[in-house]
């Protein structure tokens, strides 16, 4: 039986992948989490080199996926070996691991590993991170390739998807602000109009990923730099009201068309999926449709 281990299945892409996955009743998927371990998943902690050896041994799985990762840039900005312990460090280990049981490794990484200013960016377009969380993702790309001949990274834009709290992503994270200026006498939320991004559902990731673990599983494994992104260029604020339509709200948004964040962010990363489309891998769905599935599986009042 094919069996694929999903490391991280417990957070915002992890459960989504978890749930694709659970289609194909002939595999058998085991998963892991580090803080919200539930019923189904084994508790692992991907900084722990020698756990993470013994859990691959046990499992002998034919195909890994990373879905864990310190993925905040103020965080990465802030301690840098925390983001290298999970970006980097572990992603080695699990790649080493791997790489002695001869499994396939897919591992996520981001569009942050570009600087923004000549997209769109196709898979071997040379990186050019502008913050901590993009140079601890690229030396992971690094690491995994250089670790093992089975690798592959998969690059991926701003994610957004079912969620269990607001926050889980950049872009669901905007909804308090906008609930907040709907109220009577509230002052206008001030949404970045600098950045352009690509927002992506998790559930269509989750597809890719599936349609690759599948090319994997009948001997024509995908490795090197891969890329999927959305198709409908945004910025916060266009999110923003979107966002607003979608939950009815007479949002008072004022845009922000200069950078405000305090860790550097690029401006422009749209990724190149070319490679994958090629294969006739991918799907994506009208971010209004996918938001509106979002929003009517999650109460909306924050």
């Amino acid at each position: 039986m094919f069996t694929v281990a999903l490391l991280g299945a417990s957070g915002l892409l992890g459960r989504a992948v978890a749930n694709e996955l659970a289609e194909r009743s002939d595999w058998r998927v085991v998963r892991t989490a580090y803080r919200r371990v539930y019923d189904a998943s084994v508790p692992l902690d991907m900084r722990d080199a020698a756990a993470v050896d013994a859990f691959i041994g046990r499992t002998a799985p034919d195909a890994i996926v990373i879905a864990a990762a310190e993925r905040r840039p103020d965080v990465c900005e802030h301690d840098p070996a925390l983001a290298r312990a999970l970006n980097v460090d572990a992603v080695t280990s699990v790649a080493a691991a791997a790489r002695r049981r001869g499994a396939w490794v897919l591992s996520i990484s981001t569009d942050y590993v570009f600087d923004g200013t000549q997209p769109p960016y196709r898979c071997d377009d040379p990186p050019a991170p502008l913050n901590a969380y993009g140079r601890s993702k690229l030396e992971g790309e690094r690491a995994l390739l250089e670790t093992t001949e089975l690798g592959c990274v998969l690059r991926l834009p701003l994610l957004f998807g079912p969620i269990e709290d607001w926050q889980e992503s950049a872009a669901t994270s905007l909804v308090p602000a906008i609930a907040a200026s709907a109220s009577p006498n509230a002052k206008a939320a001030v949404m970045d109009a600098w950045a352009t991004r690509y927002p992506t559902f998790t559930p269509d990731v989750a597809f890719v990923i599936r349609q690759m673990l599948e090319r994997h599983a009948r001997g024509d494994a995908i490795c090197g730099i891969t890329q999927w992104s959305g198709a409908e260029p945004m910025t916060k604020f266009d999110i923003a009201m979107r966002l607003a339509r979608a939950l009815q709200l007479d949002a008072r948004l004022t845009p922000q068309h200069t950078p405000a964040d305090a860790t550097p962010r690029p401006r422009d990363c749209h990724l190149d999926s070319s490679r994958l489309e090629a294969l006739g891998i991918g799907r994506r769905t009208p971010f209004d449709e996918a938001i509106l599935q979002v929003l009517g599986a999650f109460p909306w009042r924050p």
